[in-house]
């Protein structure tokens, strides 16, 4: 209140409400794919099945209860649904100047929209 200069910075994804799709399709997102969302060789670039089916087990184990059938039913989509938001939020930094992800080279946000759809496409290919 003194000096009018901030305290701290909030990230208001992790404030929000979450959706219970969200947030495992970011963690099979995250968890699944076989390198590094900056692999600029997108043959690396592959779900790592056996990984998706003991998250999607271990969740359902733990979580299965408070799911809603609903949400039950729609499991499955929620890796490849956030792989592509990614993807469009990766492409639309690098189409607004990368003012918003950290980038260490001028095409880095395209190599990884490259990287995301090729992880989507997997996904869709064995789910």
């Amino acid at each position: 209140k003194k000096t009018g200069k901030p305290v701290c910075v909030i990230d208001l994804d992790t404030i929000m409400p979450g959706i219970v799709l969200s947030d495992f399709g970011d963690m099979v997102r995250t968890f699944t794919n076989s390198t590094l969302e900056d692999e600029v060789n997108l043959s690396n670039v592959v779900m790592r099945m056996p990984i998706y089916q003991a998250m999607h087990e271990g969740f359902l184990s733990a979580c299965g209860k408070v799911l809603t059938s609903l949400e039950m039913e729609n499991l499955s989509i929620a890796g490849p649904w956030i792989t592509l938001m990614q993807a469009m939020r990766f492409l639309t930094d690098y189409l607004r100047g990368d003012v918003y992800y950290k980038i260490k080279y001028p095409e880095h946000n395209l190599v990884r929209t490259r990287n995301q759809l090729t992880l989507f496409k997997s996904m869709l290919s064995q789910l």
